[in-house]
């Protein structure tokens, strides 16, 4: 899940905190445990001299174009924009100095309709988030199957579906139904029956429950610069967890990383020494195609003793289940069948609600018309990407009637 978070109240603190009475001596730091550099039986390539780079000038002020794209009319933005080089420049000698100390985040409460808990960080430190993965992001991606989705170029909600489509025709096949005409048992020439199985599952509390120190092992793999593990410890570690050294917060650019680099452990499980052919991920859901419903049972309880003793997580026992194909399936907010694709029926019934909300808004003046044109097209955008037609236009006819005297044609 990609999430975007933004928050007025994480001001640029151009003062900036120096944490001098911990500053880190990457000299007298303990040794890092040794971790096998081979997976699948080859070599992996270590990287040692990253951290100068991290820390360059030019790397901060891509940081900056990155962390303030779609954000240049926040406050917090025009602020640091004031006195970019200076803000950097101070930026890097706390970097290069150790001295840099992420400040606590903002919590707040999101329902999507799912009640999740996001954190906000505060602006400068996003810029050093994306300084990181602008560095170490090039390195684990091209690690990852092709069928990993999510906080990747060219690898967002619409590329996955399609891609699950794609399996679905590939798993399934279509057979004539067997009818009785008359006294005679016959083929249907018309009835199709779609044949095939699907085992969807998705990780329980991922997010809360993320192994740091599994992780850092997975990251020490390929990095040995011990400045930048020292970093990332110092951002993991900024997380205000239920459990010491358990979990990431909802909102982060390197959580979606992090997300992406752990559960990558399981991609190559599943590819390699299960040999499934179709298996996509997006973040923690997962779907596995195969035309027998036996080898994905069995598939199901190899993932979840490998998840459970290797990344001590654990499937989510109401959300993982195999389900014939021609029941649809629920990804992403679309129910996807071999040869179409309709809403979620929660996100369908969704769009009514938000209707009744805006009317209520609009009636007390606390929401224009340009507002709620914005977010009609925003859905029917949405929408569009499922066969709706006839669903959009009576949506629209609602809306028409409720706002603009029946005027409205997007």
């Amino acid at each position: 899940m990609s999430l975007n978070v933004n928050s007025d109240n994480n001001a640029a603190n151009h003062s900036r905190r120096f944490n001098l009475n911990a500053a880190y001596d990457p000299h007298n730091d303990a040794p890092m445990a040794l971790v096998n550099p081979q997976v699948n039986g080859n070599l992996m390539k270590t990287y040692i001299s990253l951290y100068s780079k991290l820390c360059s000038y030019d790397n901060l002020e891509l940081a900056l174009k990155k962390c303030r794209k779609r954000k240049t009319q926040k406050n917090y933005v025009m602020e640091f924009e004031e006195d970019i080089e200076n803000n950097l420049k101070n930026l890097k000698y706390e970097l290069e100095s150790f001295t840099y100390l992420p400040s606590p985040m903002t919590n707040f409460v999101v329902r999507d309709p799912k009640t999740r808990k996001i954190s906000a960080s505060h602006f400068i430190d996003r810029v050093v988030y994306h300084a990181l993965c602008n560095i170490i992001a090039p390195i684990f991606e091209k690690q990852f199957i092709n069928d990993s989705f999510a906080n990747q170029i060219n690898k967002g909600t619409h590329a996955a579906i399609k891609r699950t489509e794609k399996f679905i025709r590939k798993v399934s096949t279509q057979r004539k139904s067997p009818v009785f005409l008359g006294v005679q048992l016959k083929l249907c020439p018309t009835k199709q029956i779609t044949t095939g199985f699907a085992l969807k599952a998705d990780v329980r509390h991922y997010f809360d429950t993320v192994d740091h120190k599994i992780l850092m092992g997975i990251l020490e793999r390929n990095i040995k610069d011990r400045d930048v593990i020292w970093l990332i410890k110092l951002i993991l570690s900024n997380h205000d967890s239920e459990i010491a050294g358990k979990g990431m917060p909802l909102g982060n650019l390197t959580s979606q990383f992090f997300a992406n680099v752990y559960l990558n452990e399981l991609d190559q499980f599943v590819k390699h020494k299960l040999k499934a052919k179709y298996y996509i991920r997006y973040v923690d859901d997962f779907v596995i195609f195969h035309k027998d419903k036996l080898t994905l049972e069995k598939w199901k309880m190899q993932i979840d003793s490998f998840l459970r003793y290797n990344l001590k997580l654990q499937l989510h026992p109401e959300k993982s289940s195999i389900i014939p194909i021609n029941r649809g399936i629920t990804l992403l907010g679309f129910r996807i069948f071999r040869r179409y694709r309709l809403l979620k029926k929660s996100n369908a019934k969704r769009i009514w609600k938000r209707l009744d909300a805006f009317k209520k808004k609009y009636d007390e003046d606390k929401m224009s018309q340009e507002q709620i044109v914005r977010s009609l097209d925003g859905w029917i955008t949405y929408a569009k990407f499922a066969n709706t037609y006839n669903f959009r236009n009576e949506v629209i006819k609602k809306a028409a009637e409720l706002f603009f005297q029946n005027s409205y044609h997007p």
